[in-house]
């Protein structure tokens, strides 16, 4: 089991597995680490310069959002993630907004689809999921907008 990770561009999810194991996804496998999510997405936005807390910051001066924030890991490459639940929590797992293809309703449930055809049932209601991935969307399309 490896012992730390950087998020990049082939990361698809990050899964809680308990409150100190991550299942990690990317493009083409899945593996496991020694670290809870929150600590591996504060890890990768200080690798790529800032911290969990300055990008909560950001997305919430660019829009307004400070709970279950979406936020920019990596800006040149639009590498944004959101979370399933709070941070604060155990079961936060985070989802990367440009790897998805599509998401359903799965009774209590939602199962997200990526575009490299992986499927992922989330303990979390449709709405819940559809209110991140349209925040994650709106912080897009602001980010991309300065850039031009």
């Amino acid at each position: 089991m490896i012992d730390h990770y950087e998020i990049n561009p082939s990361t698809i999810a990050l899964i809680a597995v308990g409150t100190s194991e991550t299942k990690v996804l990317e493009e083409d496998r899945v593996f496991m680490i020694n670290k809870n999510t929150t600590d591996i997405i504060n890890h990768s936005c200080k690798y790529f310069g800032s911290s969990l807390v300055g990008r909560k910051e950001g997305t919430k001066a660019l829009t307004g959002v400070s709970y279950k924030a979406p936020i920019i890991i990596e800006e040149t490459q639009s590498i944004i993630f959101f979370p399933t639940s709070s941070p604060r929590f155990d079961n936060c797992s985070w989802i990367s907004l440009n790897h998805i293809n599509d998401y359903f309703r799965a009774n209590q449930m939602s199962l997200v689809t990526f575009k490299n055809g992986q499927s992922l049932e989330i303990d979390i209601s449709f709405g819940s999921l559809e209110n991140q991935v349209l925040r994650a969307t709106r912080l897009e399309s602001i980010l991309r907008h300065r850039k031009i």
